[in-house]
């Protein structure tokens, strides 16, 4: 199986090209769909101001983030991380574009070319939920995450808030067998059932039932000159 990060950004703007550069990093890992505990969550000195508007969303202020290391300091660090893991992220062009300017900035190659894959959780939210609103938030309330703590967007919180996201936005009927069989939900795979080990109760029509019965097939029987399917199969089963 593999090793997931679910990964959120929060940066200093929007444009990476133009000179935004990422302030906080939150990653959140999964092995087997379930929780690790073996978290990132940094902060990093930016060496700008953050744009007004950014600065309402994240809360992180220039004075806050003096302190703090450098992207590039840790860049390695983060790579290592990261290495092989599918990356979950909710509109990912915008963090993998961040993450690889820094990277590129701190002379390394971009996340493609260490990382698995990346998964975009709002392309998965908006084929399953067309022409409604997919935003983390939107989804949280959809799917009754607990989001009251969020006052300001942070990435270590909304990573964690998009894992509960993801398990509930992948979770099909293949889940739920899982869990009935082996408590372990694994996305996609083939599950055998002993059918065995379930009382299968047999439930018999009551009178009542029968006689509505016999009229909706006597009634079919009008409608259809005499060439009733049910009619016709018990004469031949009787035959």
């Amino acid at each position: 199986m593999t090793r997931q990060i679910v990964l959120d950004t929060e940066t200093t703007g929007l444009s990476a090209e133009n000179g935004d550069r990422v302030i906080e990093l939150g990653c959140v890992e999964l092995f087997n769909r379930k929780l690790t505990g073996n978290d990132l969550h940094i902060y990093f000195n930016p060496e700008r101001e953050s744009h007004e508007d950014a600065l309402k969303v994240h809360g992180l202020t220039t004075d806050f983030l003096r302190d703090k290391p450098k992207f590039g300091t840790l860049a390695n660090d983060i790579v290592e991380y990261l290495r092989d893991a599918e990356l979950i992220i909710h509109n990912a062009a915008f963090d993998v574009g961040f993450l690889n300017k820094e990277f590129e900035l701190a002379g390394l190659p971009p996340l493609h070319s260490f990382v698995a894959e990346v998964t975009d959780t709002l392309s998965m939210a908006k084929a399953a939920y067309p022409g409604k609103r997919n935003s983390l938030d939107a989804l949280c309330d959809r799917f009754g995450v607990d989001r009251s703590n969020r006052t300001f967007h942070g990435a270590k919180l909304d990573a964690q808030l998009l894992a509960d996201v993801y398990i509930n936005l992948t979770r099909g009927q293949d889940a739920l067998l899982i869990d009935i069989v082996t408590n372990e939900p694994v996305q996609g795979a083939m599950v055998m059932v002993d059918l065995r080990s379930f009382v299968l109760p047999i439930l018999t029509a009551a009178d009542h039932e029968l006689a509505a019965h016999e009229e909706l097939l006597l009634q079919l029987d009008k409608a259809s000159n005499g060439r009733t399917i049910f009619r016709q199969a018990g004469e031949n089963t009787v035959a």
